[in-house]
């Protein structure tokens, strides 16, 4: 046996020997749970209230979905000219309105008296909303108006940004007001934003993970070394696929559950991803078409 081979046989054995020990030794501590968590089926979330059957985060798209029985709400959120909370995903206003600018250069009564119903079309091509007189709502109208719902709401101002700087915390203190941390879970793609919000809500409150922690815990899970793996989110709001990586599979489903994370799958709008997920153990599926899901879910076509 040559050098060269005794060499890799001894580096090869101290890392087993190295993974044995950590097995012993370390065991994954659980996330201690949250109430706003705490459901027995999976859930369905309606996107932004159900964006592909009325105007996106507006009244009439939430109270639609409400209608439906879904559990909740995902929704995202901005930061406009006058500091207060708006429900909206994208940075510019003209994606839903007849508004055009940035989100951060209109008050919130400028945004309020925009035509929210302004592009939405519905399956015939019909500007079916337009000119009917839909608001957006502020995050503040709508933890008011549906108090029983369970909600997802999504930072999407970047940190670096000035309204991604203010809003963990005006975010905190509104939550606060309003007496809402059991029914809500925080999620950002950017993890600074949860770390952020953390530090007002000091754990009262789900957070989910961002973009890193979910690269983190993956690399964890397809490695020998997954109970080294130290979770800092509550929830993992993921897609089923991150790049070419497959996050909707029983397996990584599993992984989580054993350290108490639920996964909630976005963008989940056909029939065959949401049996297929609802198999595998996902907690919750975000979705933009409430009624296909809620059909699916009250007919038990998952069996």
């Amino acid at each position: 046996m040559g050098r060269k081979t005794k060499v890799a046989l001894t580096v090869g054995a101290a890392g087993i020997a190295a993974w044995a020990a950590s097995k012993a030794i370390v065991k994954p501590i659980p996330r201690v749970g949250k109430k706003a968590l705490e459901f027995d089926t999976t859930i369905i979330l309606a996107n932004r209230g159900g964006l592909l059957e009325a105007p996106e985060n507006t009244n009439a798209a939430f109270s639609k979905s409400a209608a439906l029985g879904v559990h909740g709400f995902a929704i995202d959120i901005r930061l406009t000219k006058d500091e207060e909370i708006l429900v909206f995903h994208d940075e510019y206003a003209d994606r839903t309105t007849d508004l055009a600018g940035k989100i951060s250069d209109f008050t919130l009564s400028e945004l309020k008296n925009a035509d929210a119903g302004y592009r939405f079309k519905s399956e015939k091509g019909e500007y079916s909303y337009r000119g009917k007189g839909e608001q957006l709502l502020s995050l503040r109208e709508l933890l008011n108006q549906f108090t029983h719902m369970f909600m997802n709401i999504n930072l999407k101002d970047s940190p670096e940004t000035y309204e991604g700087s203010l809003m963990p915390s005006k975010l905190w203190r509104l939550i606060e007001e309003l007496g809402a941390e059991d029914r809500i879970v925080i999620t950002s793609a950017y993890d600074e934003q949860i770390d952020r919000f953390n530090l007002y809500a000091q754990n009262r409150v789900a957070t989910g993970a961002g973009e890193d922690e979910v690269k983190k815990a993956y690399a964890a899970f397809t490695s020998q070394f997954g109970h080294l793996y130290n979770p800092r989110a509550d929830l993992f709001r993921i897609p089923e696929k991150l790049g070419v990586f497959p996050l909707g599979t029983e397996g990584f489903i599993k992984f989580l559950l054993q350290l108490n994370i639920p996964t909630y799958y976005e963008n989940v709008n056909n029939r065959d991803s949401m049996i297929q997920l609802i198999n595998a153990g996902a907690a919750g599926l975000i979705t933009d078409c409430p009624t296909f899901a809620m059909e699916i879910i009250q007919g038990n076509l998952a069996e």
